[in-house]
């Protein structure tokens, strides 16, 4: 097992102690100013950015800062770094959860609920509940709440921490959103030096009791395991990551996906894909500058996904020298707008059919007048942004979605997808 904390601080931005926590004796107030000592004199180098702080007497510091407070670890065993960075991540979230926002003011106001909280959060070193919705059951803000015995809810104390029992609705649903961002970086040549994909199942669950929820893929390792042909796309997932509902002994063993869903939303999985992707937008443009007092830009953008889909929202940034004026703009469709805060020309196009090409034109007058030893002018790439409902790129199906639980309900599951660019560039000008 790995080593336990030995106290835990809240630290104002000048290294003034707001509170501390000890859990194992072995520490003292003290560290915390000898932390602060140690983080001055690396102000200047480039390890200040590591979140792990040694000093010389065997003790070592984990610390984050959010707004004005420092949230800090002492430690004289060897703790896993990893799970202490995110402990303290979960505590922040905590308390946002109970104070809106974590700043020095909100935890002077509130040091007996955070005196709560650090006690129940973490025992004798070791990180406890993290889950503030199960926290806000038995430690509550508000006094007068308090004068009723709060018994601590089952999830505390049972293998389900993320949800609590007793919870009913007239109406049980499921939604799930299938959300990929396509990540494309197009050269000067017109070739894709980098193309991913990221995606993410999201849900929103409104279901009674405990359910047990089962969750189907075409994912190709589960297909061929069950020797099925795989009739369309079968699709290969890297860097899996679940939300800590799923029983990832029983994914290892066949590639199932089943849990206990927590209420209300959450990201239930994120996978990457890094095979070629093909730009579902393409956008052609070029300049011709008349003398040096006047500019030409012509862009095209093409559609190339099927024609049963559109791609909605769709805002094309191409860029255009810092000092031109007097912009004179013609689209074919949509509209755009000279916007001189971002040195572009912003094209909006609402609704954008597949396999359709559409242009715009535009003239910019810049000044006659240019310094001899002006500095060559940066090259900002042309930036595309959009959205594609019921479409995805890699071809991830939900094959099924099924809500099982004991008193027998229907549930009824809503599946939708949805592709938007992520950091989307072409460096065509």
């Amino acid at each position: 097992m790995a080593g336990a904390v030995s106290a835990l601080f809240l630290l104002d931005i000048k290294g003034r102690v707001l509170v501390w926590r000890d859990y194992r004796g072995d520490v003292t107030a003290l560290q915390a100013e000898r932390f602060f000592t140690k983080l001055l004199d690396k102000e200047g180098d480039a390890e200040v950015h590591s979140p792990v702080v040694h000093d010389g007497a065997g003790v070592s510091y984990t610390f984050i800062q959010h707004n004005n407070v420092f949230l800090l670890t002492a430690a004289r065993q060897n703790c896993n770094a990893a799970s202490i960075l995110l402990f303290l991540h979960r505590l922040v979230d905590v308390f946002k959860h109970y104070f809106e926002e974590l700043e020095e003011e909100s935890l002077r106001d509130n040091f007996v609920v955070v005196y709560e909280l650090l006690d129940e959060m973490m025992d004798f070193g070791y990180p406890q509940y993290t889950e503030a919705t199960i926290l806000s059951e038995f430690i509550k803000t508000d006094a007068y709440r308090m004068e009723v015995t709060q018994r601590p809810p089952m999830a505390v104390t049972n293998a389900v921490s993320w949800r609590s029992e007793g919870i009913r609705y007239k109406k049980n649903e499921v939604f799930l959103d299938v959300v990929e961002s396509v990540n494309i970086l197009v050269n000067s040549n017109g070739q894709i030096v980098r193309s991913d994909i990221i995606g993410a199942l999201k849900m929103r669950t409104f279901l009674s009791g405990m359910p047990e929820c089962k969750l189907g893929l075409n994912d190709r390792v589960l297909l061929e395991a069950q020797g099925r042909a795989t009739k369309g796309k079968a699709i290969d997932l890297d860097d899996i990551k679940f939300h800590q509902c799923v029983r990832l002994t029983r994914f290892e063993n066949d590639r199932t996906i089943s849990f206990v869903p927590p209420d209300g939303a959450f990201d239930l999985m994120t996978y990457r894909l890094t095979t070629q992707v093909k730009p579902l937008i393409w956008v052609e443009a070029q300049v011709e500058k008349h003398s040096r007092s006047r500019i030409e830009i012509m862009v095209k953008a093409r559609s190339q996904f099927k024609e049963r889909s559109t791609g909605t929202n769709v805002e094309i940034e191409v860029p255009v020298p810092y000092d031109a004026t007097n912009p004179n703009i013609r689209t074919s469709m949509g509209s755009a707008a000279y916007a001189p805060e971002r040195d572009a020309m912003v094209w909006k196009i609402k609704s954008f059919p597949g396999g359709k090409e559409y242009m715009c034109r535009a003239e910019f007058s810049l000044p006659s007048i240019t310094s001899e030893e002006a500095t060559p002018e940066k090259k900002t790439p042309i930036r595309v942004k959009f959205e594609i409902p019921y479409f995805t790129v890699s071809g991830i199906q939900v094959r099924y979605l099924k809500v099982i639980e004991k008193s027998g309900y229907q549930a009824l599951p809503w599946v939708r997808y949805i592709t938007m660019a992520g950091e989307y560039e072409l460096r065509l000008i």
